[in-house]
């Protein structure tokens, strides 16, 4: 381990943010990074068990002590090796990945964990700076063709692989621009788009083409495609908002959260109005916003609402409040359930737990409130706690705008999806398993969200990798690619 007593003679230190005036200005990334001194400080502080639980916590099992050591010892494009073995993408999950690692790491037993996600950052953010990352192009084809259906981080991280294995990939992507909802769901603030940009240059010397604005399954079948390609990879993604339907969900005024992020980032882009709300603009300022759904999409849409200088914001969230510290004797090192602050909420929110929304008011066809309930959540004669609306707890509140980010449901149905025939699993996600990763139909391979449902960045990369051996496997007999 780089120092034995790090973890005894320093403190935790992470990044911080810009105030929160400054940084509702504008739409750029705001976490300021530590100096590169307090950075090897704070990697020093890793204590190199002997069971690595971090290893478990991450889904692409970063080798995070054996690049916290090389931080620590300042061998930095070492640790830059090391980091992208196992990560085709850590400036993704260093800005927007929730760390699993850390709630694994053995110093958040005193809630004092190794700051991993911003070692990683720091580590793939140098490489860039110093001109370490390059294309790393197959010497040799061989000359298979495999297409990816959909460019989010499982896609890109599968057809990097592929073309590292030497397999001529085309990337198809139904939007103008590559990057799947890390370009059009992701805010600004939380991760500036060149990033992608600059990944796609790379995996393009890499000999990766990518067809944008090409929708498989409208443009081109499915079938068109088989008669092109050797293999077809699903990655499209679990675009399928959940809804709700509730009286006056038809109101001018409730819209889903993509709908509002994704008119955002497409402005940022430079896009004309025209381009950026085909069907008209949504904007939050000087309005009552109401985001219905805790997750990180509520989050999102809390500090977009903020930058556009919205009146008030309110989130709903249909759960309890979360104790905000877990236990440590029942959780870890598993990821804990616990009361979670975002930089958006600390920029300005109200937080209800326990509602639920009865319906929508409106006034000449645009909503102006919503009717919510409290609810309290007991067990049922099954022992599964189920929730029960609590008797005169009825409440009004205003609101302008209203957007359901509730989560997805599952991958699109119309176009590729059922144009494949692949069989669904219970949940409506692409039926594959995680050791080869083929779906029911010949050819046809699933990974991402398309197959697993909504998930994190770092589970979409983890599943594009391994995706990527078990088709290199498939087409070669055998593979070297890692999982």
């Amino acid at each position: 381990m780089g120092k034995p007593t790090g973890f005894l003679e320093i403190e935790r230190h992470d990044r911080g943010y810009a105030p929160v005036a400054e940084r509702l200005k504008h739409w750029n990334e705001f976490v300021v990074p530590l100096p590169a001194d307090e950075l090897r400080q704070q990697a020093s502080r890793c204590m190199s068990c002997g069971i690595p639980f971090c290893h478990q916590g991450c889904p692409v099992n970063n080798q995070i002590p054996d690049f916290n050591e090389l931080v620590y010892r300042d061998q930095w494009k070492a640790a830059l090796d090391n980091l992208q073995s196992t990560n085709n993408f850590p400036e993704f999950t260093g800005r927007i990945c929730p760390a699993p690692c850390e709630a694994s790491c053995t110093l958040n037993i005193p809630d004092t964990p190794v700051t991993i996600k911003s070692i990683e950052c720091q580590i793939i953010d140098r490489g860039w700076e110093e001109g370490w990352i390059k294309p790393e192009p197959s010497p040799r084809g061989t000359g298979k063709r495999v297409g990816v259906v959909g460019s989010g981080p499982a896609g890109l991280a599968c057809a990097q692989q592929l073309a590292r294995a030497g397999h001529a990939t085309t990337v198809f992507e139904k939007s103008d621009r590559v990057g799947g909802l890390l370009r059009y769901g992701i805010p600004d603030f939380k991760m500036e788009k060149h990033l992608i940009d600059r990944r796609v240059r790379q995996m393009e010397g890499e000999g990766v083409i990518f067809r944008t604005n090409f929708e498989v399954g409208d443009m081109v079948s499915v079938q068109r495609l088989l008669d092109d390609y050797d293999v077809l990879v699903m990655a499209c993604g679990a675009e399928d908002p959940r809804d709700l339907p509730v009286p006056g969900r038809e109101l001018a005024g409730v819209h889903f959260a993509m709908e509002f992020l994704t008119q955002q980032n497409k402005r940022n882009a430079g896009d004309p109005e025209s381009i950026a709300a085909p069907d008209g603009t949504i904007n939050a300022q000087g309005k009552h916003v109401v985001v219905i759904g805790g997750g990180d999409t509520g989050s999102d849409c809390i500090g977009t609402s903020n930058r556009h200088g919205a009146a008030s914001v309110t989130q709903l969230e249909i759960m309890p409040m979360p104790p905000e510290r877990e236990n440590k004797a029942l959780t870890w090192p598993d990821w804990p359930l616990k009361l979670r602050t975002s930089s958006s909420h600390q920029e300005g929110a109200e937080r209800e737990f326990a509602v639920a929304t009865k319906r929508f008011i409106g006034q000449d066809g645009r909503v102006t409130a919503i009717e919510c309930v409290r609810l309290e959540w007991v067990a049922g004669a099954d022992g599964r706690m189920q929730m029960r609306e609590i008797a005169g707890s009825e409440f009004e509140l205003k609101a302008d705008l209203v957007f359901l980010a509730m989560g997805f449901v599952g991958p699109r149905r119309a176009g590729v999806v059922e144009q494949s025939g692949v069989d669904l699993d219970p949940r409506g996600n692409v039926l594959a398993d995680t050791n080869d990763y083929r779906t029911s139909q010949p050819n046809v391979f699933a990974c991402g969200d398309a197959r697993r449902g909504q998930s994190l960045v770092v589970w979409a990369i983890r599943e594009g990798r391994q995706c990527a051996r078990a088709v290199d496997a498939f087409l070669m007999g055998t593979s070297n690619l890692p999982r």
